[in-house]
């Protein structure tokens, strides 16, 4: 029986992420998320009770790897190391859940409105860690002098958006879908040009 409801959970969390991304939270109609997870209507309220805890559910299951993600990050680890370990989890995330990425992405364009407090927090106290972190290697000489926050916000750009941009990166490249082969090219990218930047003067 456990099983079965795990199997059902993650069936309905998938299906809502893909609608809520394609849709928007107001948009979404729970009817929709039921047909397309293959389940009755009722499974739905039965599982996550309403529309509003499916959406937080959602967005909870990309929040916790974006803060697992931040787990190497430490004023005494070798900077190297560590930025190129956070980029490689930013790029499994967007390849792992892209449709939670972008919801998440929608959410906080929009002000974060269905975010718990507690979550807020969370995600801005982690954010705080890493570039206090960040800031520590530079005041030892250990990266370049260049702006912590900054830094961050590129990182998260340059991996979010190969979930949050999949459409026009398809466009480009020409395929579908990317490939393990792809998504190692993108870390490999990113971490060539974040550790070149980073290095000392």
């Amino acid at each position: 029986m456990s099983t079965i409801r795990e199997r059902n959970k993650e069936l309905i969390l998938r299906a809502a992420s893909e609608e809520f991304a394609d849709k928007g939270f107001a948009a979404t109609k729970t009817s929709d998320i039921a047909a397309k997870a293959g389940l009755p209507k009722p499974n739905v309220y039965y599982y996550f009770k309403s529309k509003e805890n499916l959406y937080r559910e959602v967005l909870e299951s990309i929040i916790v790897p974006i803060l697992q993600a931040s787990t190497p990050f430490n004023p005494d680890g070798v900077p190297s190391e560590v930025l190129s370990g956070y980029i490689r989890s930013k790029i499994r995330i967007s390849r792992d859940l892209p449709f939670a990425s972008k919801v998440f992405a929608s959410e906080i364009m929009h002000g974060a409105p269905h975010l718990s407090a507690d979550l807020v927090e969370q995600l801005n106290s982690q954010a705080k860690h890493n570039i206090d972190c960040i800031q520590s290697w530079i005041d030892r000489g250990q990266i370049a002098p260049i702006d912590p926050n900054h830094l961050m916000f590129s990182i998260w750009a340059a991996t979010q958006t190969y979930a949050d941009f999949d459409w026009q990166i398809s466009a480009v490249t020409g395929k579908d879908k990317l490939d393990e082969a792809d998504y190692e090219a993108a870390a490999q990218t990113i971490i060539r040009l974040v550790l070149k930047g980073c290095e000392p003067d």
